[in-house]
């Protein structure tokens, strides 16, 4: 099917109202802002990948992406081969940046804790004297009430705390979910099929693990992921959200859940390759979906924290601590790694186990948010309150 078709196609299914072929018009000027929240945290460690630290290959001796697989970044720096065909040529293009060793002073490793600081954007209880968060504003809808003339929205199935706030926003659900690829009655005929061969109890002992680290772990993911869609999901309505910001929309917000990768991760193939290849088809989508309009929107791709820098005993990865945030758009300045940076050895990490956090999540957004528009200082303030806004010439 022609790009032309597909477009009309996912146009179908959206509930609003088109005229002479567009939706109706943005009323506000300036970029479009899409900010992606990788719900679950993802092992950013595993996707932009340390190719010059020895320690890494040390540290992941069945989880690390090998050097010869990594696509090359800079001289320390690799991407995850699954991204190949769709972040990598952003990357080429010096459209996207990413941003290692950041998150928040959040040293819960809580992902609901962490997740609601993030959305809230408030000074932490040491930055506040304690003082109590305020539930009612979240960051996303402290720009839209910064921003005149702003349309909101949030690709989520309930309103997030980040949009909460004095001005309605509209949501709409993308609900996809992700099982075991083989259950149930298939499950059974293939145990079937094998019956009565050497392989028959391998055949059932590998179907039963499965099913039992899948409810092990899927109460946990599910939890950590707040309803957010899946990857595939996520993929599958990336087109639409691009028509959507394209014509109607210019504020957005999406969660992906997936990422509490805690037993058999995998590596260059594997659990999390597969979920970072949904999202980069989904995010190449976006782009494609915008058109022109592309150059004219930033992306910003977070998650509540990182995970450990070491494999743990089920070849997966714990609750971690500093990640890596990526930038993207047709505007921006990137084919770097942006923000400060360490080398990446055992001594440099955070508490003998995590990265640490050298850029502070409401710094990095705030800088975004302020250079692209022109926000004064008072305004930032108003934004993200006591946080100095961090110019990383992303923009």
């Amino acid at each position: 099917m022609h790009r032309r078709a597909l477009l009309k196609t996912a146009a179908a299914a959206i509930p609003f109202t088109f005229s002479a072929g567009r939706l109706y018009a943005l009323p506000a000027s300036g970029p479009r802002l899409l900010v992606v929240f990788l719900r679950g945290a993802y092992d950013a460690a595993n996707i932009v990948v340390p190719v010059s630290s020895d320690f890494y290959y040390a540290s992941r001796p069945n989880l690390a992406i090998a050097k010869s697989t990594a696509l090359p970044l800079n001289a320390d720096w690799g991407l995850h081969p699954a991204l190949k065909d769709t972040i990598y040529p952003l990357w080429q293009k010096q459209q996207i940046a990413f941003v290692p060793f950041a998150g928040t002073d959040d040293t819960s490793r809580s992902h609901f804790e962490t997740q609601d600081n993030i959305e809230l954007g408030q000074p932490s209880s040491s930055e506040s004297g304690g003082a109590a968060r305020d539930y009612g504003s979240g960051f996303m809808s402290r720009i839209a009430a910064t921003l005149a003339g702003t349309t909101p929205i949030s690709f989520t199935a309930q309103l997030p705390l980040s949009f909460r706030g004095p001005k309605p926003v509209p949501n709409i659900a993308l609900n996809f979910t992700a099982k075991p690829g083989v259950t149930g009655k298939n499950a059974e005929l293939i145990e079937a099929m094998y019956q009565g061969q050497d392989l028959a109890p391998a055949v059932a002992e590998g179907f039963r693990v499965q099913n039992e680290v899948y409810q092990a772990i899927s109460a946990e993911m599910q939890a950590a992921n707040r309803n957010a869609v899946s990857p595939k999901g996520f993929e599958l309505s990336a087109q639409r959200i691009g028509i959507l910001m394209r014509d109607k929309f210019n504020l957005g917000f999406v969660d992906i859940g997936g990422w509490d990768t805690h037993v058999n991760q995998g590596a260059g193939e594997g659990y999390l390759a597969a979920r970072i290849g949904e999202l980069g088809r989904g995010l190449a989508l976006l782009a494609d979906s915008l058109g022109p309009a592309w150059d004219d929107t930033i992306v910003i791709v977070v998650s509540e924290f990182g995970r450990t820098f070491r494999e743990n005993g089920d070849r997966g990865t714990d609750h971690g601590h500093g990640s890596t945030y990526w930038v993207l758009g047709g505007g921006v300045k990137g084919g770097r790694l942006a923000g400060r940076q360490v080398a990446v050895t055992k001594e440099n990490l955070f508490q003998d186990r995590d990265w640490p956090v050298l850029n502070d999540y409401r710094g990095l957004i705030g800088g975004v948010v302020k250079k692209a528009y022109g926000l004064s200082p008072a305004q930032i303030e108003g934004v993200f309150p006591a946080a100095l806004p961090q110019d990383l010439a992303l923009i």
